[in-house]
């Protein structure tokens, strides 16, 4: 039986980064950068008005209350700026080019209309107030995405303001799934036999793989038949980048993968993690090339090998960086037998008088998918792990693959 770390980092020297390939940047919602992007252009790109106002040449005085002046027109967003505006003032609205030599921006409800075209100062002024100047956002040459980040809305905005129509991304990973069990049933419209239930392991990890930008290629449910799932291991083998499996990986009669990847002279890497949920999970290299990982079938302990072995696989195939975990204070005790690396589901919790803390949830046997849905984060607990009083810190990773948090 290999330790955590060292199980994953097996794993990790299999795994390379993809190549990258050009995508429209309206197209890339979801894509991860294959290299970083820098700005050629400034943000705002031009000097422009805060707000609607009147613009004005201070050159550093101050705007006395009171003072009156001729208005030469109306500035528009949009419109290119008046030559010599800096001898008049005039009205301007929001995001309007500021003509050179205008400085000031006095909002609206600060001015008194008189007739003639002619306006009063309410309140006194200083120079350079209102106003956007041009790169102040944004300056040439700012790095803003950086190569394995994930172009999420607000990058996309930043992409679209600076213009950017073409960007490199990390081409999808393509993976296969293969769910073995004769008790399956995959259609939710099928009544159930005796003995049999749902297949709800294919419809979480397919749900985590499109989390994680990959593309799922197959989604199969099997029987407990090896010559079955030997045909369909070789059918999308030369297909894809990984194979993912739930069941079959233990020590049982109907246990057949290890022998079925043995027969097929895949490379196997390690089998039996000190883990827990999650021990008999095993990966192998298959002969045409893609990663196997197959992880057990109950369904904590197939979304706790996802989360901490398939997920570091495509953060690598995408370029990204490993997880970094919160170190978060237990809100009650724990006691554990040391010796293996446990995950269990957990909440993390926000109180005005003591912080940030994690909660250990009711039900964590490996059946359960209950406490999975009240759970936003795993708590790590380490294999030297023994007995943790209250307010031990610890390792916390969101609970979902895409590995954003959301926090009570």
């Amino acid at each position: 039986m290999i330790p955590y770390a060292d199980a994953l980092k097996l794993l990790l020297a299999q795994s390379r980064a993809l190549e990258d390939e050009w995508c429209r940047s309206s197209d890339a919602s979801s894509r991860f950068l294959a290299e970083p992007v820098h700005a050629l252009r400034a943000l705002p790109p031009f000097t422009n008005a805060a707000m609607d106002g009147y613009a004005f040449a201070s050159e550093g005085n101050v705007l006395t209350a009171g003072s009156e002046y001729q208005v030469g027109g109306l500035i528009a967003a949009g419109a290119p700026p008046p030559a010599n505006a800096e001898a008049k003032v005039w009205e301007i609205t929001t995001g309007a080019a500021l003509p050179a030599g205008l400085d000031c921006i006095v909002p609206l409800e600060r001015v008194e209309r008189l007739e003639a075209g002619r306006i009063r100062l309410r309140e006194a002024l200083i120079g350079g107030q209102n106003v956007r100047q041009r790169g102040s956002d944004v300056a040439i040459g700012t790095q803003v995405g950086a190569a394995g980040q994930r172009v999420d809305p607000a990058l996309r905005m930043m992409l679209a303001a600076l213009g950017v129509d073409r960007i490199k991304v990390r081409r999808k990973p393509r993976v296969a799934l293969l769910s073995t069990g004769a008790e399956l049933i995959a259609n939710p419209s099928l009544p159930l036999g005796e003995g049999q239930i749902y297949a709800a392991n294919a419809p979480y990890l397919e749900a985590s793989l499109r989390a994680m930008g990959a593309e799922v290629i197959a989604n199969t449910t099997l029987g407990d038949d090896a010559q079955t799932f030997a045909a369909q291991m070789r059918e999308v083998a030369a297909r894809v980048d990984v194979v993912v499996s739930t069941g079959a990986v233990s020590m049982g009669r109907h246990d057949f993968i290890p022998a079925s990847l043995r027969a097929a002279d895949a490379r196997l890497l390690f089998h039996k993690v000190a883990i827990r949920p999650g021990k008999p999970l095993l990966a192998a290299s298959l002969r045409e090339g893609p990663l196997f990982i197959g992880l057990p079938g109950n369904p904590i302990a197939a979304a706790v090998g996802f989360r901490f072995f398939v997920v570091p696989v495509l953060r690598a195939m995408l370029g990204m960086p490993l997880e970094t975990p919160l170190r978060v204070p237990l809100s009650e005790s724990v006691r554990v037998a040391a010796g293996l690396r446990r995950f269990l589901k957990a909440r993390l919790r926000y109180s005005p008088s003591s912080g940030i803390g994690l909660e250990l949830l009711e039900g964590q046997e490996s059946y359960r998918i209950g406490s999975l849905l009240q759970a936003n984060a795993w708590a790590v607990l380490h294999e030297d792990t023994n007995e943790l009083p209250a307010g031990t810190l610890v390792d916390a990773l969101p609970r979902d693959a895409g590995g954003g948090w959301f926090i009570d």
